[in-house]
């Protein structure tokens, strides 16, 4: 048996409150139809349909299913299911996904903004289906456990949390930041949507109520939050990594990846030929600023580097916090929240906003208990 935790669980659950998300949203207007909420199972194909449509119902699920799929594998409890594995995997993460979908589909009949369609369910099982025998075919094939021997090989045994939210860190990018690389800047929304809530309410006179508006960050705060997001990531990274020289190709995939997602989120946001548009004179020099510091955090112990990631991560996130966004950034947000990018906001904005948070969270666990001394695989 692995010393090391499977991540596609607590991946498969992130997953499914994304599909939980993204089905319900907005969460608002429910009403009952007065027709029975599996009426829709026997409906006729519907009279309009896209592409699109059914290639996002597939793909939706997909991962899903590869996750869940994973998550029986790597944890060895489904034969009692069938008389293989993978079929016992597989099964089971169809069933989940259905059951999944199935909901999705009947709470979809009292939200006004939505049509709850066996199209729609027949399309996700199948997505799920397709997952997991992605999943089942990687394992028949090793892929899986040579998986298993690089992380043995390159991580410590307790690394699940850390690489759960390296994993999400890419996605969480995504969505368009006021600072690139600036994840957790949710206080301006924070308060409004506080605001809002207690409207009408003698609790409102308890908020604070600020002398002057938040400003725009100067230059030099821009280039420390750049510097900062491009550095929690590596040093996320190095308190799992058993030696430095794998901490040093981290830090360059690392880097890399988020400089490449930045420009995916800015070609999104404002059309391909504006993908670079973000890259300012301070933010280059953040990028370096953070790759530097980086460097120089190689041979720290793992201890310590958690110890300077928690120090990132609360100035990170009150350098951020301190400031507005543009009026500009706020269009592009409408353009996400609103627009084209509806089915896909939620992962990435709620990603964006509670990341950090999750890692601050994780990292103060981690320091908190003793750590045993690593043992080198044979």
């Amino acid at each position: 048996m692995s010393a090391h935790k499977t991540s596609a669980w607590p991946l498969a659950g992130a997953y499914t409150a994304l599909v939980v998300y993204a089905s319900l949203y907005p969460f608002s207007g429910w009403r009952d139809q007065e027709i029975a909420p599996w009426e829709f199972l026997f409906a006729g194909w519907p009279r309009y349909w896209t592409w699109f449509d059914i290639g996002a119902n597939v793909v939706g699920y997909m991962p899903l299913g590869f996750l869940l799929a994973l998550s029986f594998l790597r944890r060895g409890n489904v034969r009692r299911f069938a008389g293989h594995p993978n079929v016992g995997a597989v099964a089971v993460a169809v069933l989940a996904g259905a059951a999944l979908s199935l909901a999705m589909e009947t709470l979809q009949n009292y939200l006004p903004s939505r049509v709850a369609s066996n199209v729609d369910f027949g399309l996700n099982v199948a997505g799920t289906l397709l997952g997991a025998s992605v999943a089942a075919g990687l394992e028949l094939v090793g892929a899986i456990s040579r998986w298993s021997r690089f992380r043995a090989r390159w991580f410590i045994p307790e690394s699940r949390g850390a690489l759960v939210l390296l994993a999400l860190w890419p996605f969480a990018l995504l969505f368009p930041a006021a600072v690139p690389l600036g994840l957790g800047q949710v206080l301006e929304r924070l308060e409004a949507g506080i605001a809002d809530w207690l409207q009408d309410t003698p609790f409102l006179e308890w908020l604070p109520v600020r002398d002057i508006e938040l400003q725009p960050l100067v230059p030099a705060a821009e280039l420390l939050c750049v510097a900062l997001g491009a550095f929690i990531p590596c040093l996320l990274g190095y308190c799992i990594l058993r030696t430095v020289g794998r901490r040093a190709i981290f830090a360059v995939v690392a880097l890399a990846v988020g400089i490449g997602v930045t420009a995916l989120s800015a070609a999104l946001s404002w059309g391909p030929s504006h993908a670079w548009a973000w890259l300012s004179v301070a933010v280059r020099m953040g990028l370096a600023f953070g790759f530097v510091l980086s460097l120089l955090m190689l041979p720290v112990p793992r201890r310590g580097c958690a110890a300077v990631l928690l120090l990132a991560l609360v100035v990170h996130l009150s350098v951020l916090n301190q400031a507005s966004a543009s009026a500009y950034f706020t269009d592009t947000l409408q353009a996400w929240e609103q627009g084209r990018f509806i089915r896909f906001h939620g992962l990435a904005q709620w990603l964006g906003w509670i990341w950090p948070y999750v890692a601050l969270v994780y990292v103060l666990l981690r320091v908190s208990r003793p750590e045993a001394p690593p043992t080198i695989p044979q």
